[in-house]
């Protein structure tokens, strides 16, 4: 029998639970926190700027981030002149940094408001991020266990890298492409989403 492991990957993207299972990638997701201060909306982007998780692949600070490790290990042996999968396990780890205000309680309410909408779209954001890698995770470890038979374990070996280079660049493209979507239109979703808060509050008033 052969365990070979293949390459982890570590993303970091803009923008703690354990799932296990014999037949499921063994998943877990954890969070940090780092704090902002300020009273006005001058303020609060000065301090993400500032105080936001930096990227390598960007060179600069984000308001949030998620750090993703994707990687695992393929057994097979060989008998009756074939080499067989036995098992594959992926492992997922994905860590969000998330930003956290602390001077909410001696802000205006109009400030809040627009903090609201903004750290619960960072979030949302960061939460689909660790999800993309979660979807991948399953459908790596679903294609490993259905490689078929090869003549050697070294023709396996091969199988299993190239299977698993590929599925891990489609993860990084859809990454990628999910965030370009998300820049085009933010905008029009915090707009959205402030006019839907400032509707709650003064259908509460």
């Amino acid at each position: 029998m052969r365990r070979p492991r293949f390459a982890i990957m570590a993303l970091t993207l803009l923008c703690a639970s354990v799932a296990t299972s014999a037949s499921a990638p063994v998943i877990t997701k954890t969070y940090s926190y780092f704090n902002i201060r300020g009273l006005t909306g001058s303020d609060l982007e000065r301090e993400l700027s500032k105080h936001g998780p930096l990227l390598n692949s960007t060179g600069i600070r984000h308001p949030g981030a998620t750090k993703i490790k994707l990687g695992g290990s393929v057994d097979y042996r060989s008998s009756d002149g074939r080499c067989r999968v036995l098992d594959a396990k992926v492992t997922l780890e994905t860590h969000l940094t998330l930003p956290r205000w602390t001077d909410r309680n001696r802000a205006d309410r109009d400030i809040v408001m627009i903090w609201d909408t903004l750290s619960s779209d960072i979030k949302r954001h960061e939460e689909r991020h660790a999800e993309i890698a979660r979807q991948y995770a399953r459908k790596l470890e679903k294609a490993l266990e259905a490689l078929r038979p090869e003549r050697t374990c070294q023709q396996m070996e091969v199988r299993v890298e190239a299977t698993s280079k590929a599925i891990i660049e489609a993860h990084a493209a859809d990454q990628q492409r999910f965030d370009r979507v998300e820049a085009a239109s933010f905008e029009r979703r915090m707009l959205r989403m402030l006019r839907m808060k400032v509707k709650k509050h003064n259908n509460r008033s």
